[in-house]
């Protein structure tokens, strides 16, 4: 359901945050391989050493922050990054239970995407999770999307939230590095790394025909895709078939600024961008000088709302009246 700001009025939705609860840094403290942590210094297979700073998973500091923004509630990720999806199976479930059980204590102004280990994931127990009203749908890594067999691979777990009624989003995952690799800036993982994911995970699901598949399914891309839709020309030049705007694709605005923006909504239009900070890695990313108001409403209000499929508080249409789409052969 929709929260509100302190002061009473429907605030914002950011759906791409992140925030670490003490079940999940108490998991990492105690492991010896990566991802760990030793103190607030996060260790992963493929990235600099990274100083965390406390005050960011800091809950009631969060929601304060998020409030001055006019954010009136935040859905919170697991960073797929840390490569924990990825684990071995005993592994990664510990973790990531871990990471369930410690956002459900969160305040209620925080909403969170499900994860499920990439090895034997249980199509059942994610249904579970997105029966509760604390988790708004599943998040899977980008690397684990990367080819058209890929997304096939996981069709149970998109039937079941496409069942659910909850969306999907894709966000990047670990960057990997070779043995013997020299050293790369702290900014390549993220400008580099996460971009190329994202653009394969969209284009891949072109190749799939996904919405055949899955006509109900709604699907969201952290960091807009990595720019991927911009190269539908492309695309068309190299033989690709030209095909409608589906509206049951998002992309987020999280990683880029109002120019790079402004292109993808020139390309998608407007309802397909919802807001996503990336907090604390970043903070929102202003709309309203390329957009104009309605613009910024929609991205941070009405948008994410369809994404989510919660109801419009001014509103006395509940999400079920709403229309539908389906895919068209």
């Amino acid at each position: 359901m929709p929260l509100a700001t302190s002061a009473g009025e429907p605030g914002a939705t950011d759906v791409h945050q992140h925030l670490w609860p003490e079940d999940l840094l108490d998991r990492l403290r105690a492991r010896a391989a990566p991802p760990y942590l030793r103190g607030w210094t996060l260790h992963t297979a493929g990235e600099p050493e990274y100083e965390v700073d406390p005050a960011a998973h800091d809950a009631s500091g969060r929601v304060a922050t998020d409030l001055a923004d006019g954010t009136g509630t935040a859905c919170v990720s697991l960073s797929s990054p840390l490569g924990v999806e990825a684990l071995p199976r005993p592994e990664a479930s510990r973790l990531i239970d871990a990471w369930h059980r410690g956002v459900r204590g969160l305040p209620d102004h925080f909403r969170a995407w499900a994860s499920v280990p990439e090895l034997d994931p249980d199509p059942a127990e994610l249904g579970r999770l997105l029966a509760e009203p604390r988790f708004v749908g599943l998040q899977l890594p980008a690397t684990t999307l990367s080819t058209p067999g890929a997304w096939e691979r996981v069709a149970p777990l998109l039937s079941v939230a496409e069942s659910a009624d909850r969306p999907v989003l894709i966000h990047p995952g670990p960057v990997r590095r070779a043995a013997g690799d020299a050293p790369v800036p702290e900014w390549w993982a993220p400008v580099v790394g996460y971009g190329q994911q994202l653009h394969a995970a969209w284009w891949a699901w072109r190749a799939y025909v996904g919405r055949a598949s899955h006509p109900q399914l709604r699907l969201v891309f952290a960091a807009a895709a990595g720019l991927a839709p911009l190269h539908e020309e492309r695309h068309l030049v190299r033989g690709g078939s030209p095909e409608p705007v589906d509206p049951g694709i998002f992309v987020d605005s999280s990683g880029h600024g109002p120019r790079s923006l402004d292109a993808v909504v020139r390309v998608l239009g407007i309802d397909a961008l919802v807001l996503g900070s990336d907090r604390p890695y970043a903070v929102p990313t202003p709309l309203g000088t390329v957009l104009g108001e309605a613009g910024e409403r929609a991205v941070r209000a009405d948008n994410p709302r369809r994404l989510l499929g919660t109801p419009d508080p001014t509103s006395s249409v509940s999400p079920e009246g709403a229309p539908r789409w389906a895919y068209a052969s």
